[in-house]
């Protein structure tokens, strides 16, 4: 009984009423993942490839709506009514720059990842290094990724559930965090890839819906008076440029040219790592081939960018008008602890304010997006554990039924390890930042070892070790204080180029001063992914003096056919993205020339297209 006095409580003081229709729609929405889940677990648990890549079979599309939904995860709307109240539309480019990235994944590394046919992007280090090293950058990775990364990324998305379980439903964070990670972990273990990515063309759509609607629904209450009255208020008219204020000299260096000169190549981020990794190389692994992996996940990236930021946009500046500042939302919501108050709480208090039946949609599309992106972590993180790690290091003959049960159970620790830590945690931005310095320099050694023969095995161990040991360095307030600020040597805006300067500089050098890789082991590489280039000319050359024949065909080098393609893309999902925010603000002087830039980027984008696409035999 004690269980639901929370909720009675809060639903009372709101004055919120979850009626029988929304309940329907939730239930549903539950009833449909699962089965999903059920209906799949057969062939899923099959065997490891079927459990973990879905027998690599899966079309492009297909792939493209499950990255879309798993990166739809509950924190992201949280996350940018965070950025938007703080910083204005314009500190949007944090995460906006990553666009290049995941266009550089497009047209470079899809097909190159396609090509290699490792189980995990783990595998790729005994691709393509070798010896000792290679075998520990793998299974040191497994874990500090497999289940470090992904644990903190996991109690990001487990917070969000815990903010939305609190405002909306009334539950206590250990109550939200047992009933949304059961059902979640249940679903993943059981259904294994196939379910998660079969599940995902589901909460795509329902994520979406609800986002759309809770934002038109919003935007159009008394309270706000509609899209020109948002505008025009005093507490929003200042934070809806898209661009920061050039006359604020440090709001341009931190907002935009840092995202845009160094974050995007330079820094390892979950979801937009620099030449593809992660829970974006495993559905690029599953593709039926290169050109599949190339078409999902542009797919993703224009659905990504060009479609969903508005609506969670619209709630964060609407939500500027109904709660002002940190004070009105604790004023609203007593409840809540001072530990979890932040400004990301907007968003869920905002979805309060919705009526019969839109209330259930948007709960269940919130839902939809912490199960989405819960069950892609718990799997992929599982296949790190399993490929990686248990079987390289603990039972390399162990049978595929071994693996399976071993991707189960890893499943549902990480799933308790990420909701223990999502409650000592209190906001979105916590995370995003110390992620994002954590990987800092790490980014570029990970798009130059596809072209580049001299990287080795010691260039990532000390990259990794570089940047994590700097990053924790600077959490010391007397180190950061000295070197940072008013009363440091650099400006404060210097904190991350800082990182990636003392990163790349340290494994620039360590790749010198190591032996590079056996010329058998990147002969090998060479041959089986054709990355081609002037930075592999000293290992075509010496093999062909060796009468050794490591090219296939004549086709040419496609990158830079590939660079050009990323550049047009960039041009038209920007102009797309900014041209749909003018319309909406009325702003038609902007919204028709950039809607020709997009026309005209997407016409020569298709002429250049088939120079990137892969040969399939």
């Amino acid at each position: 009984m004690d269980f639901y006095l929370p909720l009675k409580r809060n639903l009372k003081n709101l004055q919120m009423q979850i009626t029988t229709i929304d309940w329907i729609i939730i239930f549903l929405f539950f009833a449909v993942s699962l089965g999903i889940g059920i209906y799949v677990s057969k062939t899923s648990g099959k065997s490891a490839n079927d459990f973990f890549l879905s027998g690599r079979s899966m079309p492009w599309w297909l792939l493209g709506l499950s990255m879309v939904a798993t990166t739809f995860s509950t924190d992201t709307p949280n996350l940018v009514t965070d950025i938007v109240r703080t910083n204005g539309v314009s500190g949007n480019w944090v995460w906006w720059a990553f666009l290049i990235t995941g266009l550089l994944t497009v047209f470079v590394y899809a097909k190159l990842w396609r090509k290699s046919n490792v189980n995990t992007d783990l595998e790729f280090y005994e691709l393509r290094y070798g010896g000792k090293p290679a075998r520990f950058l793998r299974q040191f990775r497994s874990i500090y990724l497999g289940i470090v990364f992904n644990v903190i990324t996991m109690s990001a998305v487990t917070l969000a559930a815990i903010k939305i379980g609190g405002i909306m439903l009334g539950l206590e964070p250990w109550q939200t965090v047992i009933t949304a990670g059961l059902v979640t972990v249940t679903f993943s273990a059981i259904g294994g890839f196939k379910g998660v990515v079969y599940t995902d063309v589901i909460l795509f759509f329902v994520a979406m819906g609800g986002a759309i609607g809770a934002a038109y629904y919003l935007v159009n209450m008394p309270e706000v008076g509609g899209i020109q009255a948002l505008l025009a208020n005093e507490n929003v008219a200042g934070k809806i440029n898209i661009l920061p204020d050039f006359g604020n000299r440090e709001a341009l260096i931190t907002l935009l040219i840092i995202p845009l000169a160094v974050q995007w190549w330079s820094s390892w981020y979950p979801g937009a790592e620099p030449g593809g990794g992660g829970y974006i190389a495993q559905r690029m692994l599953a593709a039926k081939d290169e050109n599949h992996a190339i078409g999902a996940t542009f797919f993703f990236n224009i659905m990504h960018y060009a479609l969903r930021p508005w609506p969670w946009i619209l709630v964060a500046l609407a939500s500027l008008v109904v709660f002002p500042d940190l004070a009105s939302l604790q004023s609203a919501f007593p409840n809540i602890t001072p530990d979890k108050l932040g400004h990301d709480l907007a968003y869920p208090a905002m979805l309060t304010k919705l009526p019969t039946g839109l209330l259930g949609l948007v709960l269940a599309s919130l839902i939809s997006a912490y199960m989405s992106t819960i069950s892609t972590q718990l799997n992929w993180g599982s296949s790190y554990i399993v490929y990686d790690f248990y079987k390289t290091q603990i039972n390399p003959d162990a049978s595929q039924k071994r693996l399976v049960a071993v991707g189960r159970i890893s499943t549902v620790v990480l799933m308790v390890l990420s909701t223990l830590l999502a409650l000592l945690l209190q906001n979105a931005m916590q995370l995003f930042n110390l992620l994002l310095v954590f990987g800092a320099g790490t980014g570029l050694i990970f798009i130059l070892r596809w072209f580049w023969w001299r990287i080795n095995a010691w260039s990532e161990i000390t990259a990794m070790v570089a940047s994590g040991v700097v990053s924790l360095l600077l959490t010391i307030p007397t180190i950061k204080a000295s070197l940072f600020g008013s009363e440091g040597i650099l400006p404060t805006w210097a904190e991350f180029p800082f990182v990636v300067f003392v990163t790349t500089s340290l494994w620039l050098l360590a790749t010198y001063v190591t032996p590079s890789e056996d010329q058998s082991v990147l002969r090998s590489f060479y041959k089986k992914t054709q990355p081609g280039g002037p930075g592999w000319a000293k290992v075509i050359k010496d093999s062909k003096a060796e009468s050794i024949q490591l090219e296939d065909g004549d086709e040419g080098w496609s990158v830079p056919s590939g660079i050009i393609a990323m550049l047009l893309g960039c041009f038209m999902i920007y102009s797309t993205m900014f041209a749909t925010g003018y319309y909406i603000y009325g702003d038609y002087q902007l919204a028709f020339p950039l809607t020709g830039l997009a026309v005209v980027s997407a016409y020569f984008l298709v002429k250049i297209w088939k120079k990137v696409k892969a040969t399939v035999l």
